[in-house]
């Protein structure tokens, strides 16, 4: 008894446990993890405010955990990380729980989304981004931040060091610049190296042609570029090679021509350079026509001096010539022409006076001056002085003319002579003079190449004196134009190109002077261009320049060409080393530099593709290493990179590292988890694991030790109930206290594990002493204390207080357990009150040698409400019985009474003097019989009070037999729906033997729905609740079932078996089609059960005339046909035939032991036989075989009115004695009956589903939405569905079902539990058809209430159809596919309207 203060006045209110125990009930639940369930009622109280407050606080866990799920679901499957608890209305330890959950997400999405911000800023070249690590950043998290603050240092420096190379070497000029290797390793090492090799290459190569152009500009053609080169540096150290070699050549012929020329005289020579082109080729172009030139005109000059020595005056100069050339050529033709005159007139003269010898003639040469004139004078002097002096001028004159300046005049001469003479001498002294200082001249300017000599001819005057003044002028001007050409070649060789050739000159000089200054213009532009191309290229990145020279050609072209020929390779190996790079940031390692390379670009492209494939290769083993690993689940894999060095190598083997750490943690998990599903939770796994892997081990091993847990309490649980139900069911059709105490004691003690047990029952009037009436390990009279006063020791105080009493650590002498070897103390002893309805009935004592465990104080405490229940239900029917007896003896006596006042008052009329006399005794008799009405009418009242207490039994039997059918057909349900999976084999991957096993399991759990429906049927008998539902029904059509069903049984066991029908039975009949198949299924059934051999016969015909029926109603309708069940079995005996209708009754123990089975069969049938209007007559012989044979009107009247009609035994219709059966039982291996139901229904028409006639399986691509809250039934229906194509989707109650519904829209169909928490089916199938969108939406009940009421409740709600559970799969299958056909084909009208 429990005392709660539920009054401020501290008035105290009393609750017994039945009120406590929906509280502890729920208390369980929570306890196992349930939270949702609530605290169904309560009384008023304090107790109601407890279940408020217990209720509240369910609410607020639940709410947590939904919130759970909610962001477990938007974090996990929608990758939101900005996802947040929503706070509850709680405060305290519920709002801290919200908080930490939230900083939790919040400290694990931090790190997530600053490496993603960090990550994203790398492949966009921002390597200034970090992790911020605060102090708070551990474990992990920190490792994580390090590692990729980490990468991006090393991506940092190594950038910043090929930067600093680049820029040293491209843009400041600075050769030689090498990457620092600080901190670096792997493949950035690597790539440094390989920039610092590049850099040395390009350094070493560049500095060779600086020093062979270096020594080109100062005149050395000796030096050549050496160094090893390959790809476009090699095509430039050639290029440059080829040039100096050019220049040698050029420089050499020039020379020879020169030398040839100038100091040798051989004039006509050609400079020859082989292979030259452009401004090389143009220049000795140039100096050929030079020396062309100067041969044509000198040999001209010389040819007409040649004729003018050989007195020839015809001849001129007519060569083109220019310049100082030109006036030469003018001089020299004025002085023939000079000449030419003055020869004439010497001619004349001399003719005159050599040949006619007149003397004395004057020669007249008009314009002549100087020394022509002096000739002249001469001449006409000559002609003066006579022959000898003329001979002698002549002989002097021819040797000046022959070149010979060694001969003078010496002839003796005066006058004029003599002048002529002296004048002719010093002609040939000047001419000597002249010659001597032009040769010398000649020879420094010519052969010494000094340039700046001059002539110095003494004391001349007039033409040699103009003629010294040319040659010394010629000399001048070649000095200057030829130093400003050397010092512009000096410059252009010192790479100075701003200087230009600006002194006067003519002529060939006028034309080299203009061809320098081209040559300089167009180095300049090249130069400019190149310099362009290499700032473009070089400093400022931009690839694809190109240098643009406008107007050159040969060399030049070639260089322009060749410079802009390295930028376009420069440009493409770059950019393809740039795509190839880029790509392998992005992570495509497809691609490669496949630009043609030579030299060190081709080592850079052979180490990026190296790389590359090291990386293809690093990517592409690890790629198959998570494959086989994550995909294919093939542990134990390794990478193999072939070649790989450095961080590669490292990376491998850190891949494989990790890859057999994985390896032996999800083995050890496998195994472990193997181990759990084969039903070892003994193991557990043991390898080392962290992190997450360390999370999950903790996580399957606490999982391993709950299921362990779990199964241990469900092992129990099923222990206990399986006994509950069994000693409940051995106590039911007990009548008398003292076997049930006995059967109590019997069944009890060793089932504990108890030694000793003793059995007290409370008087039901007086002081409730207590006696003993049985006992365990003793008996009554000897052993054990026989009589307890309430209160008086352990037992009475245990019935004083109403509770259970556990003694432990008992005394050695406080009691023994004795045996024939031996005796011993109990280590525990627990006493238990029996209680009904707080009021003690009696007390249960057992002692044990071990204590007892957890479940069997559950047990106990459980029982003892049983035996309450039982106990209390004895004594009713004990104190009704005697109640009923003594109203019968009283009746009796009323009427014997009545009877006599009778006759007294018929003496009184006769004689009215007795009347007077007697008045006195009649009031005496009367007072008597107004006591015995009283008497009567008191125990009336007492009767209808023990049928109200009755009635309460019923109903706490009801709704007891109700919860236990729901709680067995819902583990059921999974279990046959599986078990039929398994034995179709669909996979083909198991054993016949394990076929055969999820036969049996199947056959077994369809026996153990039997005997629920049989249960559930004979309560509903009792009650009176089991409803008929008549149909007209075609006879042929059930004959052929019953033949088709039980011809094949009969034959695997051997048997005949034959359906007989009479032709005169009509093809129809109306009755419950149903109930009248179940009673000759039982029937049958029970034929081929208890038949060895001979066989079984069913028989159809109209009852002969005379049966004696029992009801008087059927005695006289006309056309009873008669279900007539003949075998040849084992029979029964005559005293059992009247048993064998009794509940759980056979026809004895050996029945019982051989064949099993609950006795519960021929109750039942007739029981339905009378509510069909009919009876079931049996006749039985022992050994020879049993009829059965089962009367019912043609046309459905209703049920008899006895009771007792339902069947008839050979005592009540004189037939001869036969033997029946004991029990029937439908086979586990019977098909289901044609009918819309099965048995394992409650009564209730079958639903006019619709049907689906073949075709395309309505089945595949179905989505179908299940509604259960247990999650084994979901897990079955689930591996059905699947299997023929429709997609499920699930909710564990009514509220997410219909949020299921709204997010998925195209469900077709719904499977709807009835009993769930929050929101059961009812409430969820109405709440479903009030939304327009699924008013439509086939939805089928499928639950396991099947008590009255449940189907019509379902279908009022809303549902379209109503199936039990257990689901037999092809009926499950059939109505499914009837409609979802049904909903297509509405579907297809709507879309035709």
């Amino acid at each position: 008894m429990t005392t709660a203060d539920t009054m401020p006045d501290a008035e105290e209110r009393h609750y017994s446990e039945s009120d406590l125990r929906p509280l502890l009930e729920t208390l369980f639940a929570w306890r196992d993890g349930d939270f949702r369930r609530r605290v169904p009622y309560a009384p008023d109280g304090i107790l109601s405010e407890i279940r408020l407050l217990l209720n509240e606080v369910a609410d607020r866990r639940e709410h947590l955990a939904n919130e759970l799920m909610r962001v477990r679901r938007e974090v996990v499957k929608e990758g939101r990380f900005g996802e947040r608890l929503t706070p509850g209305p709680g405060v305290g330890a519920w709002a801290e729980s919200v908080h930490s959950v939230n900083d939790l997400i919040e400290a694990l999405s931090g790190p997530v989304s600053g490496a993603a911000d960090v990550i994203d800023a790398v492949a966009k070249g921002d390597l200034s981004r970090r992790i911020d690590l605060d102090r708070g950043a551990r474990g992990e998290v920190r490792r994580l931040g390090k590692a990729i603050n980490g990468m991006v240092d090393q991506l940092s420096l190594f950038t910043s060091e090929v930067t600093q190379v680049a820029r040293e070497v491209g843009t400041e000029g600075r050769l030689g610049g090498q990457a620092q290797l600080r901190g670096m390793s792997g493949s950035w090492r690597d790539l440094t190296e390989a920039v610092n090799a590049m850099s040395t290459r390009v350094s070493a190569q560049v500095r060779d042609i600086a020093l062979v152009t270096t020594a080109v500009a100062r005149g050395d053609l000796s030096r050549k570029v050496t160094v090893d080169a390959v790809g476009e540096m090699l095509e430039l150290k050639n290029t440059v090679n080829t040039m100096v070699d050019q220049l040698s050549a050029f420089a050499e012929e020039v020379t020879r021509v020169a030398r040839e020329v100038g100091t040798e005289g051989q004039l006509g020579g050609q400079a020859q350079v082989r292979g030259v082109s452009g401004v090389w080729k143009d220049l000795t172009d140039n100096v050929n026509v030079m020396a062309g030139n100067l041969t044509t005109q000198v040999r001209a000059i010389a040819a007409v001096s040649t004729a003018v020595a050989q007195g020839d005056l015809s001849k001129k100069i007519t060569a083109d010539a220019q310049g100082e050339i030109l006036q030469l050529k003018d001089t020299l033709n004025t002085m023939v022409d000079q000449l030419s005159m003055f020869a004439d007139e010497v001619t004349r003269v001399a003719r005159e006076v050599g040949t006619e010898g007149q003397l004395g003639g004057q020669a007249r040469v008009r314009g002549v001056s100087g020394v022509w004139k002096d000739l002249t004078d001469n001449v006409n002097s000559m002609a003066n002085n006579l022959t000898y002096q003329v001979r002698n001028i002549a002989e002097v004159t021819t040797a000046v003319a022959n070149g010979d300046l060694t001969r003078k005049i010496d002839v003796n001469a005066q006058g004029e002579i003599l002048a002529l003479k002296t004048t002719i001498n010093t002609m040939v002294d000047q001419l000597s003079s002249f010659a001597s200082e032009v040769t010398r001249v000649a020879r420094e300017v010519g052969s010494e190449g000094r340039l700046g000599g001059q002539a110095q001819v003494q004391g001349v005057s007039g033409t040699w004196k103009d003629l010294t003044d040319n040659v010394n002028v010629m000399a001048n001007n070649l000095t200057t134009q030829v130093r400003q050409i050397a010092a512009v070649s000096t410059a252009v060789a010192q790479g100075n190109l701003s200087k230009k050739i600006t002194a006067d000159a003519q002529g060939e000089i006028l034309q080299l002077k203009d061809t320098l200054n081209t040559m300089v213009d167009q180095l300049s532009m090249f130069a400019d261009e190149v310099t362009r191309v290499a700032r473009e290229v070089g400093t400022e990145g931009q690839l694809g320049g190109q240098a643009r020279v406008r107007g050159v050609s040969g060399v030049w072209k070639d260089l322009t060409d060749n410079v802009n020929s390295m930028a376009n390779n420069l440009t493409y190996q770059v950019r393809n080393i740039a795509e190839v790079t880029t790509a392998v940031a992005r992570g495509n390692l497809t691609r490669k530099i496949d630009v043609n390379a030579q030299g060190e670009i081709l080592a850079l492209k052979t180490t990026i593709n190296t790389m590359v494939d090291q990386l293809s290769s690093f990517a592409s083993e690890v790629t198959r290493v998570a494959r086989e690993v994550g995909s294919e689940g093939n542990l134990g894999v390794q990478a193999q990179v072939e070649g790989a060095e450095g961080i590669w190598k490292r990376l491998t083997e850190s891949v494989n590292d990790l890859a057999g750490r994985l390896t032996t943690q999800v083995r050890a998990i496998a195994e472990v988890t193997t181990a759990v599903a084969q039903g070892d939770l003994t193991r557990s796994i043991t390898v080392d694991a962290e992190g997450e892997i360390g999370e999950l081990k903790d996580n399957i091993n606490t999982m391993v030790s709950v299921l362990r847990s779990t199964t241990t309490a469900n092992q129990e649980q099923d222990w206990l109930k399986s006994n509950l139900a069994r000693i409940s069911r051995l106590m039911q059709g007990h009548r008398d206290l003292m076997e049930v105490a006995k059967l109590i004691m019997s069944e009890l003690t060793p089932l504990v594990s108890a030694q000793y047990g003793a059995f007290y029952l409370a008087e039901p009037a007086g002081d409730h002493d207590l006696h003993l009436i049985a006992g365990y390990g003793t008996r009554p009279g000897s052993g054990p204390r026989q009589r307890f006063a309430t209160g008086e020791g352990i037992v009475g105080q245990a019935a004083l207080e109403g509770k259970r009493i556990i003694l432990r650590d008992v005394p050695d002498r406080y009691l023994t357990v004795d045996s024939g070897l031996g005796r011993s103390a109990p280590a525990q002893i627990v006493v238990l009150p029996v209680l009904f309805e707080n009021q003690v009935l009696g007390v249960l004592e057992l002692a044990s040698l071990y204590e007892f465990s957890e479940v069997h104080h559950d047990f106990l405490v459980q029982l003892v409400e049983t035996i309450g229940v039982t106990m209390n239900t004895i004594i009713a029917n004990s104190r009704t019985e005697d109640l009923l007896t003594e109203s019968q003896r009283l009746t009796t006596e009323l009427r014997e009474r009545s009877d006599e006042l009778q006759r007294q008052q018929e003496e009184l009329r006769r004689s009215n003097a007795e009347l007077e006399d007697k008045a006195a005794l009649l009031a005496k008799q009367n007072r008597a019989i107004e006591i015995q009405n009283f008497q009567i009418e008191q125990a009336r009242r007492t009767l209808e009070e023990r049928a109200e207490q009755l009635a309460v039994s019923s109903r706490y039997k009801s709704e007891f037999l109700a919860n236990m059918s729901h709680e067995l057909r819902t583990p059921l349900n999974s279990l046959l729906v599986l078990a039929k999976l398994l034995t179709e084999n669909a996979e083909g991957n198991l054993t016949p033997q394990q076929v055969e096993f999820a036969k049996t399991i199947h056959g077994a759990g369809s026996a153990l729905l039997q005997l629920i429906n049989d249960i559930l049927d004979l309560s509903k008998v009792e009650a009176g609740r089991m409803d008929i539902h008549p149909q007209q029904i075609s006879l042929p059509k059930l004959v052929d079932y019953f033949e088709a069903t039980f011809t094949p049984l009969a034959q695997d066991k051997g048997l005949s078996f034959a359906v007989e029908v009479e032709p005169s039975v009509p093809q129809e009949l109306r009755t419950d089609e149903q109930r009248l198949q179940q009673v000759l299924r039982n029937l049958l059934s029970n034929a081929i059960k208890f038949t060895p051999k001979g066989e079984v016969r069913l028989r159809v015909l109209c009852a002969p005339h005379g049966v004696a029926f029992v009801d008087e109603t059927l005695r006289g309708v006309d056309g009873i046909l008669a279900f007539e069940v003949v075998d040849t079995g084992i029979g029964i005996a005559a005293d059992k035939l009247e048993v064998i209708f009794e509940a759980f009754r056979q026809a004895d123990g050996t029945t019982s032991r051989k064949y099993g089975g609950t006795g519960l069969g021929l109750s039942i049938c007739r029981e339905i036989a009378r509510l069909l209007g009919g009876e079931i007559h049996v006749m039985s012989e022992v050994g020879r075989g049993s009829s059965f044979t089962l009367y019912l009107p043609p046309a459905y009247a209703g049920p008899l009115a006895s009771r007792d009609g339902g069947a008839a035994t050979p005592s009540a219709v004189q037939q001869p004695p036969m033997v029946i059966p004991g029990q029937l039982e439908r086979a586990p291996e019977l098909p289901e009956a044609p009918a819309e139901e099965s048995p394992a229904v409650p009564d209730y028409p079958p639903a006019d589903g619709p049907v689906w006639t073949g075709g395309e399986d309505p089945l595949a691509g179905a989505k179908i939405l299940i509604v259960d809250d247990d999650i084994r039934n979901v897990f079955a229906l689930t591996s059905v569905l699947e299997r023929y194509g429709s997609t499920v989707v699930y909710a564990e109650n009514g509220r997410e079902g219909i949020e299921q519904l709204e997010r998925n829209e195209d469900v077709a169909l719904v499977l709807m539990d009835i009993m769930m928490p929050e929101m059961d089916g009812w409430a969820t199938t109405s709440a479903i058809r009030r939304m327009p969108q699924f008013a439509d939406l086939p939805i089928i009940a499928l639950t396991a209430k099947v008590m009255q009421g449940d189907r019509e409740k379902s279908i009022s709600s809303g549902a379209s159809d109503y199936i039990p559970k257990p689901v037999d799969v092809d009926r499950l299958l059939e109505r499914l596919r009837g409609w979802l056909t049904r909903g297509r084909a509405a579907d297809d009208l709507r879309e035709g309207a």
